[in-house]
């Protein structure tokens, strides 16, 4: 009976919350899992970063223990609290100079408390979220520091390479490498000459096995192939030893002047913050561009930098090196498919583990090995492609600066004098303003170049001045800004001088910042200023290298006036409708004859160029006509006349390779066109002009793919529809049922012509796969292939990803080029 008793409320209420009705069981709690791409890319990340860390610590003369642990708790601890979750933080290149300065300086122990001032220091500067701060600092200046620790740390290594000690500064290691090469010893020559040839072949082996075997970092290679070889073949040389760590020192009270490590905290603080946030912003870049599934947010800069202070002073605190976001280690992770940031924090494990474990190996391998690899990560510090940009943005003053500063004086004085000069330079270009005065049949020209400020005025008032009382003058601004110290001089004297019988007609590229003219102030419109002045007909509001218009300027055409009868001296539709009338008749004044309007239009735009963009291109359009083209896209789009690919890529001259046709088409090749100007361009843009990029680009209402989805078979009888059948390869996309559409995000595509659109975006780039060259450079990963559309109507861009099987186009939003 008493099975039958009914549970107690008191019961039951518990079995309902412990397990509902009709409910699966409750699942136990929650087990820690690490995806597969997160282990496999930490492995990849430790057998870098264990050689590297060892270097790293012997060319700063610090114990080599403390480079195992800056990597183990860049990884682990950085890995855990930092905001950009794919960067790897440890020991860096970058750091060397700085640290061996302060070993020198201060000794070990101080250093490493250096070290934890400096964590404390960013933890100050993230608390205050300032970190996109740092990223105001000039890339010159950035680029120029890194390059001038390069050549400093290959300088030195070079000794070790020789067999030999290096010196305090590199003018006293080029002043003693005379007599090193004179006494080298050719045992640790040997092995430092084979480690440099395995680190650079290793990534060139060819063929399918070589593919397999690239798997393995060139780093780990280089160092365990010499190691190996020299034990093998019984070379006496230095190796590496690693003391017990009952023995490792750990930070200490500072000492020394206070100034000094007030200096010494700024410097490390400085380097290590500007060159992890870069890093961070290296690093959205590279996972934004990788192919594949897995998506990871956005780095925050400020969680950042808390993470590296964090590391900094756990480093410190536990005698290791400054910690610091590697770029190599970094870039191996992302195209490694980490996913997560457990990826860095297992390869911080790993680490902890050979530290512990892998003491008897680590200490075979030769210090002539481990100064090979970093002399060779310090040559690479010097990259050719950044002084190719700094060249190209009229900024090698500032990196050569830089470079020669922290090769010549330290780091913080190098960075100092970069600083100073690239404020100079900017300087320069604001206070740059060029005033010519100049008479043509009997009309004074006042042409002013640059931006107008009151370090110009007595230049400007000079110029006037030259122009007599009563003549006719034209003042044409061809500057972006005028001050008020520049207005008010100019509308002073334009007041007294149109008061003396003279006239004054005012030109320039802002549409609504213009000197107001005397006589349009009349009584009818005396609130009327400098913006409310009516441009003249001869005014061009044209603005080259600004924000593009679409414009012909000319005066746009008046309301009529219904108060006075059309016709009239005093009507305005009056005198436009007489100067439209002399404009079709060609007697228009200062205007010659024309057939056409579209005639004209021409003649007008190419006199705009010559009058306003000409002085300004000039200079570069000879740099580009004495250096030749080196572009570094080739940019493929449809030859519709709403596309404007400088506006959509805000490029100018010499930037983009472009090939424009009816639908932005890629013929494969074999196919049979009679006409091979695209895949001619194809490899001319690949293989002579080394392009890093092809974009195809379709847009929206595009007539080529309205022509498709009409087009019939045997329709082929023109021109145009015989170009056309290239197309029909993105019909057939569209109708395959086995994969995903393409599609946009944010909104639903908006009908077939817009859908169409988007395969054949993805078609041509199958299409651009299958021709040799490009196959090529792909193989070789020296070439990106990128979709784009252009929404016409929205001006809006969407930038093609890949998702698996899913193509998807992404919204391009303007937030993005801030980072």
């Amino acid at each position: 009976m008493s099975a039958c008793v009914p549970a107690r409320a008191a019961d039951s209420d518990h079995t309902e919350r412990a397990h509902p009705p009709h409910s699966p069981p409750r699942r136990g709690p929650r087990s820690f899992r690490i995806a597969g791409a997160d282990v496999s890319a930490a492995v990849a990340v430790f057998l870098i970063a264990l050689p590297l860390s060892l270097g790293i610590a012997l060319a700063t003369g610090a114990p080599l223990q403390a480079g195992l642990v800056a990597a183990a708790v860049g990884g682990v601890v950085a890995g855990r609290i930092g905001g950009c979750p794919l960067q790897v933080s440890g020991p860096a290149a970058g750091l060397t100079v700085v640290t061996a300065d302060l070993i020198q300086q201060y000794g070990w122990r101080t250093t490493c408390a250096i070290t934890v001032l400096a964590g404390l220091s960013q933890l100050g500067l993230g608390c205050l979220r300032v970190a996109r701060g740092a990223l105001a600092v000039s890339p010159a200046i950035v680029h120029g520091m890194l390059a001038g620790i390069g050549v400093t740390i290959a300088v030195a290594q070079l000794h070790i390479v020789l067999g030999g000690t290096p010196q305090s500064s590199v003018p006293d290691n080029l002043r003693a490498l005379p007599a090193q090469l004179a006494d080298l010893d050719p045992a640790a020559l040997s092995v430092s000459v084979l480690t440099l040839t395995l680190l650079l072949l290793w990534p060139r082996l060819p063929g399918r096995t070589g593919r397999l075997l690239r798997a393995v970092p060139a780093a780990l290679v280089a160092v365990a192939g010499a190691t190996a070889i020299a034990a093998s073949a019984g070379l006496v040389l230095p190796k590496v030893d690693l003391p017990s760590w009952r023995n490792h020192a750990l930070a200490g009270l500072p000492e020394g002047p206070v100034l000094g490590l007030a200096a010494a905290v700024l410097t490390t603080t400085l380097v290590c913050s500007v060159q992890s946030l870069l890093g961070a912003v290296a690093v959205d870049k590279l996972v934004s561009g990788r192919p594949g599934p897995g998506h990871v947010g956005r780095s925050d800069l400020d969680r950042e930098l808390l993470g590296q202070g964090a590391a900094n002073i756990v480093s410190g605190s536990l005698g290791g090196l400054p910690v610091a976001g590697v770029a190599v280690r970094s870039s191996a992770n992302v195209h490694a498919g980490a996913v997560s940031r457990n990826s860095t924090m297992l390869h911080g494990v790993l680490v902890v583990v050979a530290a512990l474990l892998m003491v008897p190996l680590l200490e075979f391998i030769p210090l002539a090995s481990l100064a090979a690899l970093v002399m060779a990560v310090g040559i690479q510090m010097v990259s050719l492609h950044h002084i190719r940009t700094v060249t190209r943005h009229r900024e090698v003053l500032v990196y050569a600066v830089t470079t020669l500063g922290v090769v010549s004086l330290g780091v913080l004085e190098g960075v100092a004098c970069g600083i100073a000069v690239a404020v100079g330079v900017a300087l320069h270009r604001l206070t740059r303003t060029r005033i010519t005065h100049q008479e043509q049949e009997g009309v004074h020209h006042v042409h002013v170049r640059g931006q107008l400020t009151f370090l110009a005025v007595p230049r400007l008032s000079r110029a006037l001045h030259l122009v007599p009382q009563g003549a006719d003058v034209v003042v044409a601004l061809d500057g972006s800004f005028m001050d008020h110290a520049a207005y008010e001089t100019l509308q002073d004297w334009q007041s007294t001088h149109t008061a003396r019988g003279g006239t004054v007609k005012i030109t320039g590229r802002r549409a609504g910042v213009r000197i107001a003219e005397p006589a349009a102030l009349t009584s009818e419109h005396p609130a009327e200023g400098p913006e409310e002045a009516e441009p003249s007909h001869s005014d061009c509001r044209c603005r080259p290298w600004t924000a593009w218009r679409n414009h012909q300027c000319e005066r746009p055409r008046p309301v009529p006036d219904v108060d006075r009868p059309p016709g009239t001296a005093d009507s305005r539709e009056g005198r436009d409708t007489k100067e439209r009338a002399d404009r079709t008749n060609g007697t228009v004044e200062g205007e010659p004859e024309r057939d056409g309007t579209g005639g004209s239009q021409l003649v007008r735009g190419i006199s705009a160029f010559q009058r306003n963009t000409a002085p300004l291109v000039r200079g570069e359009l000879a740099r580009l006509a004495r250096e030749g083209q080196r572009p570094a896209q080739l940019f493929l789009t449809c030859a519709d006349s709403r596309v404007v690919t400088s506006m959509i890529t805000s490029s100018g001259p010499g930037d983009l390779f472009v090939v424009r046709n009816v639908g932005n088409l890629v013929p494969p090749p074999g196919a049979e066109s009679g006409d091979d100007s695209v895949a001619a361009a194809i490899e001319y843009a690949v293989d002579v002009l080394a392009v890093r990029s092809i974009t195809v680009c379709g847009h929206s209402g595009c007539g080529a793919m309205q022509a498709l989805l009409a087009s019939e078979p045997g329709g082929d009888r023109t021109s145009l529809r015989r170009w056309l059948r290239h197309g029909r390869p993105s019909l057939e996309h569209l109708g395959d049922a086995s994969g995903p559409a393409p599609r946009l995000t944010g909104r639903a595509v908006a009908d077939a012509v817009e859908e169409l659109c988007l395969a054949n975006v993805v078609q041509q780039l199958e299409h651009l796969r299958a021709h040799e060259s490009v196959a090529r450079a792909l193989k070789d990963k020296a070439l990106e292939l990128h979709g784009l559309y252009f929404h016409v109507g929205e001006a809006q861009a969407y930038l093609l990803t890949e998702r698996g099987r899913e193509r998807v186009f992404e919204r391009v939003r303007a937030v993005d080029l801030a980072t």
